[in-house]
C-alpha cells in the first residue's frame, strides 16, 4: 500500500463540479492498493499517517504529528502506474477496486480522514504547505522489492 502524502493549508476534491470534501491545514493524502495488500497494511500506514511528525512546533521543526489537524485521503491507483517500459504506463500492479475500495474505506476510517470518491473522476485542489510532500509504503510492499 502507497501514500503520497502532501501537508496542506487547504484541499478539496469536486465531482461533478461539486465539492464533495474540504479541509483546512492537514494532510492530503493519495492512497493506492496493491494486490496483495491487506488489512494490516492499511491499519499500520493509516497509524504510520498519524504519527508522522511534519508539522512544525513552537521552534518551527517539523516535530508535530497529526494531531487534531484534518485529513483528506483521495484513492489513487496511479500510484502502481509502472512506466519503466514503453511510454503508455502499466497498471497490473494495482489492485481490483473489489479489493482496494474497502481497504480505502478502512484507511479512511481509522484516521477519521475526509474522503473523495471512490473510483470517479475527481479535481483535487490543494495549497501544498512547505511544501512537504512524502512516498510512505506498508512494510510488505517496500519489503517486495
Amino acid at each position: 500500500m502507497r501514500a503520497l502524502i502532501q501537508r496542506v493549508s487547504r484541499a478539496s476534491v469536486s465531482v461533478e463540479d461539486a465539492v464533495v470534501s474540504e479541509i483546512g491545514h492537514g494532510l492530503l493524502v493519495l492512497l493506492g492498493v496493491a494486490h496483495g495488500d491487506t488489512e494490516r497494511d492499511a491499519d499500520w500506514l493509516a497509524d504510520k499517517v498519524r504519527a508522522l511528525r511534519v508539522f512544525a512546533d513552537a521552534d518551527g521543526r517539523m516535530n508535530e504529528s497529526l494531531g487534531d489537524r484534518e485529513v483528506l485521503c483521495v484513492s489513487q491507483f496511479t500510484l502502481y502506474g509502472d512506466a519503466r517500459k514503453g511510454n503508455r504506463p502499466s497498471w497490473v500492479a494495482a489492485a481490483s477496486p473489489e479489493h482496494a475500495e474497502p481497504l480505502y474505506e478502512r484507511f479512511c476510517e481509522r484516521l477519521g480522514a475526509a474522503r473523495g470518491v471512490f473510483g470517479a473522476l475527481m479535481e483535487v485542489e490543494l495549497v501544498n504547505d512547505g511544501p512537504v510532500t512524502l512516498l510512505v509504503e506498508s512494510p510488505r510492499a517496500t519489503d517486495a522489492r
